[in-house]
């Protein structure tokens, strides 16, 4: 399917498929993270991503202006420093947690781009949610994962980035160019740190197959569902919608890993999804597309 296919498909199926691809391919990443190490796992992700979709699209590099490679190299960086982070959190948290406690970055960046007082009592509520489904209020200071909680906000973090600047990004090159351009550029900054991290590893069969499917699942795929449908719905609506990332990250962590969470768990997500619901519902002004 080409990206002019799929601009025929509304913006908001794009980025609800993206949910369903990327969570899986999380789930998947969260078997391959324990034998190559976060680095490894986001450098082969992002390799074979980067070939495939370069092979496919052949994007145009030439003539490109200054302010276009600064674009798209703060995109590239936005989106390695967030599957890192997130993929460091992987290796201490429960993919349901972990996607939950990363949602709140999204979702602080609905609330301030939509500077609606509604908004920010449903990040608000969302906060809580994170709280709950982190067990932080239930469980001594000292046995919670800290790291894993830091890294999953990091990644929430880098998560917001990666949405403003693929907006950009979507609007300055044509079909999905910026994308290929940009898993090059992230490919080319962690491969050095995955290859020392985790050695020939990266080239064992099984270790090849299952990066194949989360570049398949997790990059290609989702980024490009994505990367189309930021040209059709402003930032604020696009982070809303990935309100169901939480819930659907526990669905796949259920199937493929067969990670269950607790009741107090399951209610912090249900906030963060109503939190989300209580944003999408208020109508929000129209934001001017920047072109820089």
């Amino acid at each position: 399917m080409t990206a002019g296919s799929l601009e025929r498909i509304p913006a908001p199926a794009l980025v609800l498929a993206a949910v369903v691809s990327v969570q899986f391919g999380g789930a998947l990443a969260a078997t391959l993270v324990p034998a190559v190490g976060a680095a490894g796992s986001v450098a082969l992700r992002l390799t074979i991503s980067a070939i495939v979709i370069a092979a496919v699209v052949r994007p145009r590099l030439r003539g490109r202006t200054r302010a276009d490679w600064g674009t798209v190299i703060l995109y590239a960086g936005s989106l390695a420093a967030m599957n890192l982070s997130f993929y460091e959190s992987l290796t201490r948290l429960p993919i349901g947690v972990a996607v939950t406690i990363e949602f709140i970055g999204p979702l602080t960046l609905s609330a301030v781009l939509s500077r609606r007082l509604r908004d920010f009592v449903a990040v608000l509520a969302a906060a809580v949610g994170v709280l709950l489904i982190s067990e932080a209020l239930s469980t001594p200071w000292a046995d919670l994962d800290h790291t894993g909680m830091f890294f999953a906000l990091l990644a929430g973090v880098f998560w917001a980035a990666y949405i403003v600047t693929g907006g950009h990004t979507a609007r300055r090159f044509e079909q999905l160019d910026g994308l290929a351009i940009a898993l090059l550029l992230g490919a080319a900054l962690l491969v050095p740190v995955g290859a020392f991290t985790a050695g020939s590893k990266l080239l064992e069969p099984e270790i090849l197959a299952k990066g194949f499917g989360v570049a398949m699942l997790s990059s290609l795929i989702a980024y490009s569902l994505e990367l189309v449908a930021l040209r059709r719905i402003s930032a604020s609506v696009f982070g809303v919608l990935l309100s169901l990332e939480p819930a659907v990250a526990a669905l796949a962590g259920l199937i493929v890993l067969d990670q269950t969470l607790g009741p107090v768990q399951l209610v912090g997500m249900a906030l963060v999804v109503a939190a989300s619901a209580i944003i999408m519902g208020s109508k929000q002004p129209k934001e001017p597309v920047v072109t820089d």
